[in-house]
């Protein structure tokens, strides 16, 4: 289980750039029904009930889920697993998915879950990582690696279907209308001792080797980030993600 807390400090601010252009697809104008999807400690759940809409966030961790709870009593709470969702056909207006989608092992299924729970014209709204520009996270997978100390990295199971082409392609054959992947850059601005420990704490499938190791590993580990990620102290991580968008 990922901590949460420290997933909140780190990941989730990362997450945060793509909030307001997925609102701005699922929310404009009006105040729906809104299903968010891989909820994590909420960053989306909390802007799109300022902007009025009634949500729904789930998510697969219970940590995220007592967070987001926590913060947010007017959300409705629920642990769930894609690709099968504990709700009725045709119950929302609108679905989000801030970085869960690259998750999930059967996009497929997944996708044909997503639209089965939205309502006719409704809108699904999801962002992934473009992976080889994730210099935030890929920095510490070069440290681990300089390291030299025996590590196989987690399967990536939506390495497949992370292109556009094959994304939009993906999206139509689960019946949804009007495809369309946007992409997404800036420069994710922070701390670089304070980014070292909150992804370390936060730990999840990718780096949660980290902290396993003895301490003079972890040291060894530390002074190779320190190097890598100097260049980005001033001006940041360059950062890019997919924003696919399409209606039901």
């Amino acid at each position: 289980m990922t901590n949460a807390e420290a997933y909140d400090r780190g990941f989730a601010h990362l997450s945060s750039h793509t909030v307001a252009p997925l609102l701005a697809l699922t929310c404009a104008g009006r105040a729906p029904r809104l299903l968010d999807v891989g909820c994590g400690t909420g960053v989306v759940t909390s802007a799109a009930l300022a902007l009025g809409a009634e949500v729904t966030a789930v998510d697969a961790d219970p940590g995220m889920l007592e967070l987001t709870a926590r913060r947010h009593p007017y959300a409705t709470i629920r642990r769930a697993t894609l690709p099968v969702l504990p709700f009725e056909d045709e119950q929302f207006d609108a679905v989000t998915g801030n970085f869960v989608i690259n998750h999930v092992a059967g996009t497929a299924e997944a996708l044909k879950e997503l639209h089965r729970v939205l309502r006719p014209t409704g809108i699904l709204a999801l962002t992934w990582w473009k992976a080889d520009e994730m210099t935030a996270t890929n920095v510490f997978a070069d440290a681990i690696a300089a390291s030299r100390i025996p590590y196989e990295p987690p399967d990536r199971p939506f390495t497949g279907n992370d292109t556009p082409p094959r994304f939009t392609a993906l999206l139509a054959q689960a019946g949804f209308q009007a495809a369309a992947v946007d992409t997404v850059r800036w420069r994710h601005q922070v701390d670089l001792a304070s980014w070292w420990t909150d992804v370390v704490q936060a730990g999840g499938p990718r780096f949660d080797v980290i902290a396993r190791q003895p301490p003079e590993t972890v040291e060894c580990i530390r002074g190779h980030y320190d190097r890598l990620a100097a260049p980005y102290a001033r001006e940041g991580f360059p950062v890019c993600a997919y924003l696919a968008h399409a209606t039901r």
